[in-house]
């Protein structure tokens, strides 16, 4: 594994962790050397480490955070399809961890303690990891369990609720006996560790709707609609100009006619000619909050992600054209800049980063996101909100807003 080193600043540097399939000729070190070191600081860019700590054991650490090995991030991706691209055959994974200089004040009475808290606040800790030593490999060393029957035929209900627990399936009783009397007298077999989990994940909630279109009984009595009747019964009374709703996970109304460039023929390469063609506006959003808040930054991408998704394959497929966002937290708590009314006794959950690092890192994550497809983000909000009612409730975006809202448009073609 080769490691290439970037210099930030005085107490922060970047480490490239390359993983190749084989040693790089002279020419192709010059080429990947050119494509990590920074344009206007080539002083800054070595195949040695610029960063060292004089007391390691007491007043200074360097602590090196990076993502967990188990799987290839984005920036990996985006960086060996460039090196490929650039002939650079031999690279396989590329992966950018960051090397800090830590120092430690006589406040620190505890090193072990100042150094969790140092690592606590300065990674991931779902989607990254401490690098105690300077990586050789990729390789975890761990090997993923394989497919296993659960006893169904044999053990009955019983097995499927031990599974159901263990893997966190979040079967109900019905689902339970739904799917024990489907492969015990149905199918005749016992089902797999893989079909529960897909089963789990295919009927949820989130995809089934199961909440949404259930019956709704209010005070004893039986409705005759559904809470998504009711939503799609106001497209029913006026449908108006909507060209697609409730379908596509987007909705697109009627456009206009108007001029652009189109290639000349679709089936082989041709120049753009210009063309008068009719292009439906397309709006779609949706929010990923607890995402958002376990991990911001990832969280807050793959939410815009998904939506930009959406709008790319409403109809047959439409173009991104821009993005908005939202963001809603507790109180920032920020140091050395009170806000009138925050509350500084309030304690938050261990499993979500604090409501200061979810708005910078929401914020981040989406804008990053964005920019890799070339949505630029045009507009949004950001609310901070948490007090103590006169009665003692306590009011506050505990559970993080992340909303994120994108245009498009759709050829009628």
């Amino acid at each position: 594994m080769l490691h290439f080193y970037r210099l930030n600043d005085k107490s922060f540097e970047y480490c490239f962790n390359i993983e190749t399939t084989g040693q790089l000729s002279a020419q192709e070190l010059e080429i990947l050397k050119w494509l990590l070191t920074e344009t206007f600081e080539p002083q800054k860019f070595s195949n040695k480490n610029f960063l060292k700590a004089s007391n390691p054991e007491y007043s200074q650490q360097i602590i090196e955070l990076g993502p967990r090995l188990n799987f290839e991030t984005a920036y990996s991706s985006n960086a060996v399809s460039i090196c490929k691209n650039c002939g650079l055959l031999k690279v396989t994974r590329l992966e950018r961890s960051r090397r800090h200089l830590v120092k430690y004040g006589p406040e620190c009475k505890d090193i072990d303690a100042c150094r969790q808290e140092f690592i606590g606040k300065n990674h991931d800790r779902m989607t990254e990891c401490v690098y105690d030593n300077p990586l050789t490999s990729f390789e975890t060393g761990i090997t993923a369990s394989g497919v296993y029957e659960i006893k169904l035929l044999e053990e009955g209900s019983s097995a499927l609720k031990e599974i159901n627990t263990s893997l966190g399936l979040g079967f109900d009783a019905w689902d339970i006996d739904f799917y024990c009397n489907l492969f015990v007298n149905y199918f005749k077999r016992n089902p797999t560790s893989v079909e529960c989990y897909q089963l789990s994940q295919a009927n949820s909630e989130h995809s089934r709707h199961w909440f949404f279109k259930g019956r709704m009984v209010i005070d004893g009595m039986v409705q005759d609609k559904t809470l998504m009747q009711i939503i799609k019964s106001t497209l029913d009374a006026n449908p108006s100009n909507s060209i697609i709703a409730f379908k596509d996970n987007s909705g697109a109304i009627e456009g206009y006619d108007i001029e652009t460039i189109y290639p000349s023929s679709c089936s082989a390469g041709s120049p753009f000619v210009k063309q008068r063609r009719k292009y439906h506006i397309i709006f779609t959003a949706e929010t990923h909050n607890f995402p958002s808040g376990v991990a911001p930054f990832p969280g807050a991408e793959t939410g815009t992600g998904g939506r930009i998704r959406d709008v790319q394959a409403t109809g047959r497929g439409g173009l991104v054209v821009a993005g908005t966002a939202g963001y809603a937290t507790g109180n920032l708590n920020i140091e050395g800049y009170d806000i009138p009314g925050q509350d500084k006794s309030f304690i938050y959950p261990g499993n979500l980063a604090s409501p200061l690092k979810i708005m910078i890192e929401q914020s981040n994550g989406a804008s990053d996101y964005g920019n890799k497809f070339g949505e630029p983000l045009i507009q949004g909000f950001t609310r901070t909100y948490g007090a103590k009612m006169p009665d003692g409730d306590r009011r506050e975006w505990i559970k993080p807003i992340m909303f994120t809202g994108g245009v498009g448009q759709l050829d009628s073609m």
